[in-house]
This record gives C-alpha cells, structure tokens and sequence, in this order.
C-alpha cells in the first residue's frame, strides 16, 4: 500500500534576527535527520521532496541520502506566508498561530490566511502524488501548513495538531483516502 509521509523539517539554529526561512539545521538538527530516516525507511519512499526552505531541503537532503533515493525541490511546499512578521516570543508566536488556525477565511497572522495556505499546500502535495501514483513519497514540509494539511484530511484540531509536532516530527497518510496511519510527534536522540 503506497503511502504519503508528511515530515516536519528538523531543529534548525535559531538566528533571530534573521527571517526563519533563511535558518539552517543547527548540528542537532542534522544528526536527527539521521533517526528520522530510519524510522521511514520501513515505507520505502521512493523520492523525498522538500520545500526551497533551507531548513526543509537539508533535511530532505539526508534524508534522502540515508535511504538512497532521488530528492527534489517542488514549489508551493513552503511554510504559510509571514515575512512580515519579525522573530517574537514563543508564547507570542502561540497565540497568533491560535488565532490563524481559528479563522482560517480571516488574515489574523502574517502575508497568508489559513485557507490560501491550505489550497497552495494541497496543490503541491497534489501535484506531488499524481506524478507518483502507487508510490510512497515523502514530502519535508513545515508545521503549520501540514498541520492545516492534516487537520482537513482526518478532522484533527489544527492548533493542537501543530503544537505536538516537534522538529523532526512526521505523518503517514494510506493513498490514496489519506487515512492516517501513524504521527510521530518527535525526533530525538534517545528516541
């Protein structure tokens, strides 16, 4: 049974006065990569794809490698739209991300509501399976526009969804219903 795995890049270096699309993995970030794709490796992917984020591609990148199989960089796959937005505090950064999930017509957080997030994402993702019919892909993504890519397909709480996600954290959707079958909600040494 082919499958779609969904995975949310790995533990970037936090530089906060630089936008989080422009953040790399940090050495723990990378070295999770490494768990990460032992545990997908029993799906078999037969490609890994990842947003042009660097924090996506690199995790995508080992990933990849580990398991020896293609990697691509597709368009639409990035994180939802918020480059106005400065670096705040975490509780901060909750409660808009509270408010986005909330009201997913309304635009209450950054350059992108919910909804257009949900159909650039899906589209992608799209995209991505029907050039692969039959095939487990894996696709590196970020928290918020899976979790909004997860919620609408198993009628999960976004918000909730989205805050259990740790980095690496992945989903494994049964093609082609997207029946979820299994959340990992983190990565880590020790695991």
């Amino acid at each position: 049974m082919p499958h779609l795995i969904l995975i949310k890049h790995s533990l970037p270096e936090i530089i906060p006065n630089l936008p989080a699309r422009e953040w790399h993995l940090s050495d723990e970030g990378r070295a999770r990569c490494q768990i990460l794709a032992k545990e997908i490796a029993m799906y078999s992917p037969r490609a890994i794809f990842s947003s042009v984020e660097s924090k996506a591609r690199e995790t995508a990148q080992i990933v990849s490698a580990q398991l020896g199989v293609p990697f691509e960089i597709a368009d639409d796959l990035h994180e939802h739209l918020r480059a106005s937005v400065g670096y705040t505090s975490q509780a901060q950064f909750e409660n808009s991300l509270r408010g986005f999930f909330a009201h997913p017509r309304k635009l209450v957080f950054g350059d992108e509501t919910a909804d257009a997030a949900h159909a650039r994402f899906a589209r992608a993702v799209n995209g991505i399976r029907a050039a692969h019919l039959n095939e487990t892909v894996g696709i590196v993504a970020h928290g918020t526009v899976i979790a909004l890519f997860v919620a609408r397909a198993a009628t999960v709480a976004p918000f909730d969804f989205w805050k259990r996600m740790g980095l690496p954290a992945f989903v494994v959707m049964a093609l082609p219903n997207l029946e979820l079958k299994r959340v990992c909600e983190t990565i880590a040494p020790g695991y």
